[in-house]
């Protein structure tokens, strides 16, 4: 008799597989818990999927759902769609999800709704902005999940204001913190972008990129920083895309858009970098860790553990303050402070630890 407890993974966008990839190693020392993969294929960029299961060593998913493109109902309508008949034929355990995209979100309605557990891996962070996506995803999966992973004691207390049982929440630490280090001297193998000082920069969220005004208004900062300070920028896809369409195209001689860099040539150039500026979560918390100063292009953040214990500073995306921080930066060699705590690179660990006491 097969006693195995099967665990399913939903992951559909390149930010959970970076915390996927150490649960699954991690699961390797519990033979008695077989885990399942789906990828949602929420990002659905052939070449940017290969390139970040290459290099996390990630194995291919059980099934895709291919869901592609869409608006955020019609992408999370399809994952729930497709995800159901999988759930209904394999009756997991326990599913488990990652971080705030759309799969994350109906990849937890749809296990609640055939009453199978749910363990959500970074519950807890909040914007404070329910005009993001991302903010509605976080709060409803944190409200119908079992298990709530939390990566700082900053995300207990705001689930527990939220009224979340305090027997929920289990505070475990950063699972794209033990990727980081588990990944970083092999990061560190790539040469770099250039022998002078740099800067790294990357953009990519739709209250950004989709409003010209706001962006224009950002480059022309960049413009200014990038006269005293190299600047780099992998140009994401979709990106790339509103640059053409609203005519965006620096000039300045120190201003460098490159093509976009796979996990482990990105990590290394992040590594080697001045200063990062940045309107992505998870680069604020690798820039923490290896003590970067960081600049977050946006009003707000829900990592601001981040900003309390660490080298982030947010400055929205007046150019003048981007302009001005970025000089403020550059001075001290590092602004942050320790470490978070359990940001130490066994979080996959204590997760899959505790998911093994309970299933």
């Amino acid at each position: 008799m097969n006693s195995s407890k099967e665990i399913l993974f939903v992951a559909g966008a390149r930010p959970n597989f970076i915390k996927i990839a150490p649960l699954l190693q991690a699961m390797k020392a519990y033979p008695r818990l077989s885990p399942y993969f789906v990828h949602t294929g929420q990002h659905y960029d052939e070449k940017l999927c290969h390139w970040i299961f290459e290099d996390l060593k990630l194995p291919s998913p059980d099934v895709n759902l291919d869901v592609g493109s869409g608006s955020h109902g019609e992408q999370t309508a399809k994952v729930m769609e497709r995800l159901e008949k999988i759930l209904l034929m394999r009756k997991p355990h326990l599913v488990v999800v990652v971080g705030d995209v759309n799969s994350t979100l109906a990849g937890s309605l749809t296990a609640v709704k055939l009453h199978i557990p749910v363990a959500h891996v970074e519950a807890g962070l909040r914007s404070g902005d329910r005009a993001m996506p991302e903010e509605i995803n976080r709060i409803v999966t944190d409200s119908v999940s079992d298990y709530l992973f939390t990566h700082s004691k900053e995300a207990d207390k705001n689930l527990l204001q939220e009224g979340i049982p305090k027997e929920k929440i289990i505070f475990v630490g950063n699972v794209m913190i033990d990727t980081l280090k588990q990944m970083l001297p092999k990061a560190l193998e790539f040469p770099p972008l250039t022998d002078e000082h740099y800067g790294l920069v990357t953009l990519h969220r739709p209250s950004n990129v989709d409003q010209p005004k706001i962006l224009k208004g950002i480059f022309s900062a960049l413009a200014k920083i990038s006269k005293f300070l190299p600047l780099y920028f992998p140009v994401h896809p979709r990106t790339a895309l509103r640059l053409k369409h609203f005519n965006i195209l620096p000039q300045e001689k120190g201003f460098h858009m490159i093509e976009p860099l796979s996990y482990l040539p990105f990590l290394g150039a992040m590594a080697k970098a001045k200063l990062v500026l940045t309107d992505s979560g998870g680069i604020q918390e690798e820039t923490t860790v290896l003590s970067i100063p960081c600049l977050t292009l946006r009003k707000n953040s829900e990592r601001m553990v981040t900003v309390s214990n660490g080298t982030n500073k947010i400055v929205g995306e007046n150019p003048k303050k981007i302009v001005l921080a970025a000089k403020v930066a550059l001075k001290f060699k590092k602004i942050g402070h320790s470490c978070p705590e359990l940001w130490d690179g066994k979080a996959s660990e204590r997760i899959v630890q505790f998911i093994a006491s309970k299933i």
